[in-house]
């Protein structure tokens, strides 16, 4: 029997959660052709181990376990599927701190960050078990004589689910929680530089009791891995979260075979501060709305428009909390850790240049620290104007860029002026404002006077360019199931 489990000298209690095989029709299984590829940690850049690197073939073959394990799967009572469901939230708790470590180690983000993922992650898994017994029959009244109508909910079948780094269990649970409640299996790729936690949830949905077939996670490059997905009939949903430019791709891609998509894309979320808002609560959530996961968050606020009459007073304290940020390893628990990768380094140095060229001032920060190559320090851009890159286009990484404006009309054809439409936040204490601006930011959610409005009750998502349908709530689980119509004659 094959050894799955990676030696590590991190305080892990359970190392078996630390796996290094795909996890394929309930076996933990490598590479036909023996391929692996690397995992580092973003801080150090120490290698963490060596993954399956599966095959092209090897995906066609988890989609035929997830095939082959459909019909049980879907005819099992919901209350059946529920309990599997609620032993996989309880185990997911039971073993939040080691959770939390890998995430540490593979993605890079400060451990309490990582501790409430696993609590964010968890969620969806609680919140779906119980949405799991609740797809009932709809009855219709009907129009025609001697006829009975009826809607019934019924499963799409296979559902290919592809997740990004960022998140790498929130976004995983997020998906695949609402398939499995609908009565969906699963074929899962998580992205090659943190597959370990999607491993790490496989190994506790098999204790939970998740019959093989059901959740399969395929590592490995993500062409060669989904591109046999998008093409096969059998997948009849695919949900997706990342770049739009990916998004664009899958959407191609998939269309032959007229998949369900589900599709959280880019973010470049506004943040409008008016006068007469509390300003230094306003610093505060936009420092969340900011910082959080080093900047590397598709919420994370992009442009930050200030009204001219509080913009000095706004940078000035702004500035000055983002000087007190912290900034090292994720196990010391910093405000700010690594980027993932030389690509998102270089992308925030562009940016900076950039800006800077077009007249912008660097208030603080705009460069590489010490700590290591992926280490960029907090930076804070003043008086950006429109045409510079970062207002155009979701940086990602820790720049924050802001800029003046004089009218309410103004700022928001200014905030509305982008191809995404994910979230965007507004400071104000004026009601008829609030109201004004909640219907005419072009967004898919609107916090007004916080930045936290996730969660598992909520459906997520955007318009425009920032995706298709929504994550969470019962919407998130409708997604993965198709309307039947059943019509019957009396007579």
């Amino acid at each position: 029997m094959l050894d799955t489990t990676i030696p590590t000298k991190v305080d892990i209690a359970d190392p078996r959660l630390l796996r290094s095989f795909a996890y394929v029709n309930g076996k933990w299984c490598a590479a036909s052709d023996g391929a692996t590829f690397n995992v580092t940690d973003p801080a150090s850049g120490a290698l963490l181990g060596e993954v399956a690197k599966l095959t092209a073939e090897d995906s066609r073959k988890a989609v035929d376990a997830a095939q082959d394990a459909f019909v049980d799967w879907s005819y099992m009572l919901p209350q059946e599927r529920a309990a599997i469901l609620r032993r996989w939230f309880d185990l997911m708790l039971e073993h939040k701190e080691d959770l939390a470590k890998m995430m540490v180690l593979e993605q890079g983000k400060p451990i309490s960050e990582a501790r409430g993922e696993i609590d964010y992650a968890a969620s969806f898994v609680e919140f779906y078990a119980e949405e799991a017994k609740r797809p009932n029959i709809e009855g219709v009244t009907s129009h025609l004589h001697d006829a009975e109508v009826e809607l019934w909910l019924e499963p799409v079948g296979v559902v290919a689910l592809i997740t990004p780094w960022n998140f790498p269990s929130a976004m995983l649970t997020r998906k695949a929680a609402a398939a499995l409640a609908a009565g969906c299996t699963i074929v899962a790729h998580p992205s090659h530089e943190t597959p370990f936690s999607a491993l790490a949830l496989a190994e506790l949905a098999e204790r939970a009791g998740l019959p093989a077939g059901v959740f399969n996670v395929v590592t490995g490059d993500a062409p060669t891995i989904v591109e046999p997905w998008t093409a096969d009939s059998r997948v009849r949903a695919l949900s997706f979260t990342g770049s739009t430019e990916v998004g664009r791709l899958l959407y191609r891609q998939s269309a032959d075979t007229v998949k369900k998509l589900v599709l959280e894309l880019g973010g470049h979320a506004p943040v409008i501060v008016f006068k007469g808002c509390d300003l230094d609560e306003a610093v505060e959530e936009t420092m969340k709305a900011k910082w959080a996961t080093s900047g590397q968050d598709c919420l994370g606020a992009n442009r930050i428009y200030v009204e001219r009459a509080v913009y000095e007073d706004f940078c000035e304290k702004f500035t000055k909390a983002t000087e007190a940020l912290t900034v090292g390893k994720g196990m010391d628990d910093p405000d700010i850790g690594p980027l993932m990768n030389a690509r998102a380094v270089a992308k925030q140095k562009e940016h900076v240049a950039d800006a800077v060229e077009k007249g912008a001032k660097v208030l603080t920060g705009g460069k590489v620290l010490e700590h290591g190559e992926l280490f960029y320090a907090p930076t804070v851009l003043a008086d950006v104007p429109d045409d510079a890159a970062i207002m155009k286009e979701e940086t990602f990484g820790p720049v924050a860029a802001i800029t003046p404006f004089d009218t309410e009309q103004e700022v928001v054809k200014r905030a509305n002026d982008t191809e995404y439409g994910l979230v965007a936040y507004v400071h104000s204490m004026d009601p008829r404002r609030i109201y004004r601006l909640s219907r005419a930011l072009q967004y898919g959610m609107v916090a007004v006077n916080r930045t936290k409005v996730t969660g598992a009750p909520i459906p997520f998502g955007g318009t425009k360019q920032s995706g298709l349908g929504r994550e969470g709530a019962r919407r998130g689980m409708e997604e993965f199931m198709d309307i039947k119509y059943v019509c019957r004659d009396w007579a």
